[in-house]
């Protein structure tokens, strides 16, 4: 004899083996023995094999129209034999086994009452349960034509709707998703490579820019309407006395740091860094003040920028030649014959800067050799030389606590785009670091970072510091030393126009000179919320400028119609492209020493992915420079970022990291 059984919510058929009292042992069509208990026996028969049993009554259950079983089902609860009765006449083993089948497999029409009993649904429950079924039916049949028409190279109107939504953040319930992912595996490509394939994204730069923005500028890249206008504030401040100068790219409108010298005839210099005060009419939690928080940082990338602050609060603040605007002042007393510092002092004052200096128109005429010679002509010609001097002492001190020299033969790196978009010019140069006006711009800066760190220690003043010890960079409330720039206390302080930690340290530091309670104590949750959101997002945004500054120098090649590259071994498989801000991985390269130099061919480029196809060519015999800094955070596929341009340099177009990037130019942005 044969037994018909439920088990875990399946019907089988087995053998049965043994009977014992309600309990049955029976084998499986599998071999395999079980134990069934009678309360999952519907019954026992003797033919056919079970096998055969189960695939005739399946057979027969399919060929149920549950619409007609539930007319003639009566109204009260039933059995599957009383339905098996009424359908077939004289009903056999698989058509009792049928019946069941039908009723259990069509919830919609029968709800279930215990072991093989069931009720048909109410009339109008069933009306819109059916409904709903078809609604189903019809998106699932639009999903196989969506698929179809997509695995067609045609692109369906609702995919194209939300191709970045499908993308970024994907309902993966919804039939759109299901039909992108269908045809992604059918077309064997990811869904990205698709929807480029299908226009519905319209390039690779669009992807890179557009995916960005969506995800970081929701509400779109423009400032909020309605934001009050900056008023007219700083009048009461004392002007300052100084004949002050910048050192800017051409391209930098947000001038935000000035200097200026002072012979006091004693053996004694005076400078000043001159740093554009918006703290000082911009409050906690004012509109704008949101606005910046909620951005964090100016995004830079090539040919475009999306600043912290709305433009005319950054015009009502920038220190840009014959306008008297709030500063924050650094004066520092220099010793002439040791360029050590002697005293320094931190003052609220108006600073009306004399000129705008600009490294690209200069960078020609002031060379260190000249410098050494004191053969420069030109009207800021002393206070340069000055400030470099002062500058090299300060660098030969911080590598003194270092422990060990700069890099000399690093290179900052320009992108520059004639045109629009996707199809500009490129131009892509670079700036061998520690030329002379980098390097006096960046120790100034450096010096007042590490020297206002100090101040906020000394007096008190809630702060945001960064710190490195053992290697690890770190953001913090708690002062300490930063061990990779070689300064005692680092405080980002000079790029409150365009860095959102700079701005609150600056408005601690300004209520301090006036004796207010700043708007920040030690331990104020507050905080420590922008600490961590300033890190989350500002690594965010120099992780997009890495991503594009790839971008552009995979289109250069392209547009140069290079065939042949050179390159740098960095480390093991890693490799610097001579010639562009850009490491890759070389799959296979042979086992090489570290700067060893290799041509390898360029057999295509991704623009997705942002890597070069190339194979080796071959070894070279020179070698050049690496330094040890240099390596796995710089690369596309490694997620840990290195850490990013500091002070001016968050523009840098070089992600180097801390030590010796703290002023660099800003990044030449066209069409921004």
């Amino acid at each position: 004899m044969n037994l018909f059984f439920e088990e875990d919510g399946a019907f089988k058929a087995g053998t049965i083996l043994k009977q014992d009292g309600n309990s049955y042992q029976v084998e499986l069509s599998t071999g395999k023995r079980v134990k069934v208990k009678g309360g999952h026996v519907f019954f026992e028969f003797g033919a056919p094999a079970p096998v055969q049993f189960l695939a005739q009554a399946n057979e027969e259950a399919a060929q149920i129209d549950p619409g007609f079983l539930w007319e003639v089902a009566p109204d009260e609860e039933f059995s599957y034999d009383d339905v098996a009765g009424d359908y077939f006449s004289n009903p056999t083993a698989a058509n009792r086994a049928a019946a069941l089948i039908a009723l259990h497999t069509n919830p919609v029409y029968f709800y279930r009452k215990g072991r093989g009993r069931y009720r048909k649904a109410p009339e109008d429950i069933l009306k819109r349960a059916l409904e709903a079924v078809a609604r189903r039916q019809a998106l699932e049949e639009r999903r196989r034509q969506m698929t179809a028409e997509m695995v067609a190279g045609k692109l369906p109107a609702e995919i194209a709707a939300k191709s970045y939504e499908l993308l970024l953040h994907p309902d993966k319930n919804g039939i759109e998703w299901k039909a992108m992912s269908d045809a992604a595996a059918e077309t064997r490509q990811s869904p990205l490579r698709l929807m480029l394939a299908l226009g519905a994204v319209r390039s690779p730069w669009y992807w890179h820019v557009e995916s960005f923005y969506i995800e970081n500028f929701p509400r779109g890249r423009g400032f909020p309407a309605g934001l009050p206008e900056p008023a007219a504030l700083g009048g009461d401040l004392p002007l300052a006395d100084v004949r002050a100068f910048s050192i800017d790219d051409s391209s930098t409108t947000e001038i935000d740091d000035a200097t200026s010298v002072e012979h006091l005839g004693d053996g004694h210099t005076r400078i000043g860094i001159h740093i554009a005060a918006p703290a000082y009419f911009i409050d906690r939690d004012s509109p704008v003040d949101k606005v910046a928080r909620s951005r964090m940082s100016t995004v830079y990338a090539p040919g475009l920028k999306t600043t912290m602050l709305p433009e005319n609060w950054i015009h009502a603040a920038s220190l840009d030649a014959g306008c008297a605007v709030p500063c924050l002042s650094l004066y520092a007393v220099i010793d002439d014959e040791t360029f050590g510092v002697l005293s320094t002092e931190t003052r609220l004052e108006r600073v009306a800067v004399t000129e705008n200096l600009r490294i690209d128109k200069l960078q020609d005429l002031i060379t260190e050799e000249r410098l050494e010679r004191g053969a420069l002509d030109f009207p800021w010609a002393d206070e340069i030389a000055y400030l470099w001097r002062f500058g090299k002492a300060r660098r030969a001190l911080r590598e003194e606590r270092r422990g060990k020299p700069e890099m000399k033969r690093r290179v900052d790196w320009y992108i520059e785009l004639d045109g629009e978009g996707e199809n500009a010019r490129i131009t892509i140069k670079g700036r061998m670091r520690g030329e002379p006006l980098d390097l006096l711009v960046e120790e100034s800066m450096v010096f007042a970072n590490e020297t206002w760190g100090l101040w906020m220690e000394e007096h008190k003043v809630a702060g945001i510091y960064r710190s490195q010890r053992m290697g690890r960079v770190r953001m913090s409330t708690i002062p300490g030393p930063h061990d990779g720039l070689g300064v005692l206390r680092y405080a980002w302080s000079t790029s409150p126009l365009r860095r959102y930690v700079d701005l609150v340290n600056q408005r601690q530091m300004i209520a301090a000179l006036e004796g207010r309670v700043p708007a920040f104590q030690g331990n104020d949750a507050d905080l420590f919320g922008i600490v961590s959101q300033f890190e989350t997002v500002y690594e965010t945004y120099n992780d997009f400028q890495r991503r594009m500054e790839r971008y552009w120098s995979l289109r250069w090649i392209e547009q140069e119609g290079l065939k042949e590259v050179e390159a740098v071994v960095v480390k093991a498989e890693l490799v610097r492209i001579d010639g562009l801000p850009f490491m890759q991985r070389i799959p296979g390269l042979p086992e090489l020493e570290r700067g060893q130099k290799i041509r390898l061919a360029v057999l295509g480029v991704d623009y997705i992915e942002l890597l070069i196809e190339t194979k080796l060519l071959e070894v070279l015999d020179e070698t050049d420079e690496v330094d040890e800094s240099e390596g796995e955070p710089e690369v596309a596929e490694v997620p840990e970022a290195p850490e990013a341009p500091d002070a001016d340099a968050a523009a840098a177009a070089s992600p180097a990291s801390e030590e010796g990037a703290a002023a660099a130019p800003q990044t030449p942005t066209i069409g921004a």
